[in-house]
């Protein structure tokens, strides 16, 4: 059971049940649901449950559950879960010390409209986090609102232009790059980390020409005819994945395309040597990918 907890945590709180196939049974999947540590929020996708705690803090206080806590319970998944309830009270509300050790406590005047349930609506759960996290957790939390249909693109960038105040350049910063195309918290902290690179902009999820197939790598520089993967360790478990995944590396790298990849450990810890990586690769030159170019493909090829 705690192998299927782990794979949530891992990440950011949210998977579908073919994910968390890939590392635990049918029968773990459902215990855990049973006990209560995964709740199952519709048919095949799952999540960390919101802690009693923080409902329960939120409430002693009268505050609103806020920021990432409110992005758990929207579903939504995130670079790192918060190892405190965090709430928003009113500016004037004067909080005592029990409640500052019990949560990361926000202040702002809440409308009615900014609130459901007891937690910010999701609108402003992703302004919250764009204003006040790291930009790479804050792009994070705003590609998995969008992915989730829970908050559009559009709806993001018309509240971000009326913002005022501190952190609203950053909040504008997220709303610009944010994607609904990002697959996991993984893949947006990469992408945070390539914004930083001069002359590199990598997309997600964009659709290339190998061999006269059609796939679709992690993030992709036309251009710069780059192509980066995030790889988890999860999607590598199986034979047919193996062969699947060096089809895709060799085909591409014939075809021209210079690739790297990186492991979920090198991004979330390593952001500096994973930035000196891209960097090298962009001052690198080198001939247009042919993606155009037809070879056979191998008896246990890729998925198209």
């Amino acid at each position: 059971m705690d192998r299927v907890v782990d794979e949530l945590t891992r990440r950011g709180g949210v998977a579908t049940f073919g994910e968390l196939r890939l590392v635990a049974s049918e029968r773990r999947i459902r215990q855990a649901v049973v006990v209560g540590s995964v709740l199952r929020r519709r048919r095949g996708r799952y999540c960390l449950p919101l802690g009693d705690d923080t409902r329960r803090i939120a409430h002693e206080m009268t505050a609103t559950v806020s920021h990432r806590s409110a992005a758990v319970a929207h579903g939504w998944a995130l670079k790192h879960a918060p190892t405190r309830p965090e709430v928003t009270v009113p500016r004037n509300r004067k909080v005592g010390a029990p409640g500052r050790r019990a949560a990361s406590v926000h202040w702002a005047d809440l409308s009615p409209r900014d609130v459901v349930d007891g937690m910010t609506d999701p609108l402003r759960t992703v302004i919250d986090c764009a204003r006040t996290l790291p930009f790479d957790e804050a792009l994070a939390v705003a590609d998995s609102a969008l992915r989730s249909r829970d908050v559009r693109a559009a709806q993001l960038r018309q509240a971000v232009s009326k913002l005022r105040g501190p952190g609203r350049r950053q909040a504008a910063r997220v709303a610009e790059h944010a994607s609904p195309k990002a697959a996991n918290p993984f893949e947006s902290v990469l992408r945070a980390i390539s914004l930083d690179v001069p002359g590199l902009r990598l997309v997600p999820q964009r659709g290339v020409l190998v061999a006269g197939v059609r796939i679709v790598p992690d993030l992709v520089d036309l251009e710069a005819g780059l192509v980066v993967e995030a790889d988890s360790y999860t999607f590598h478990t199986s034979r047919r994945q193996l062969v699947t995944d060096c089809w895709r590396y060799d085909e591409l790298v014939l075809a021209g395309w210079r690739v790297l990849r990186f492991t979920w450990d090198q991004v979330m810890f390593e952001p500096g040597w994973v930035r000196s990586v891209l960097l090298r690769a962009v001052g690198q030159t080198g001939s247009a990918p042919q993606t155009s170019r037809r070879t056979a493909k191998p008896a246990g090829g890729p998925a198209s």
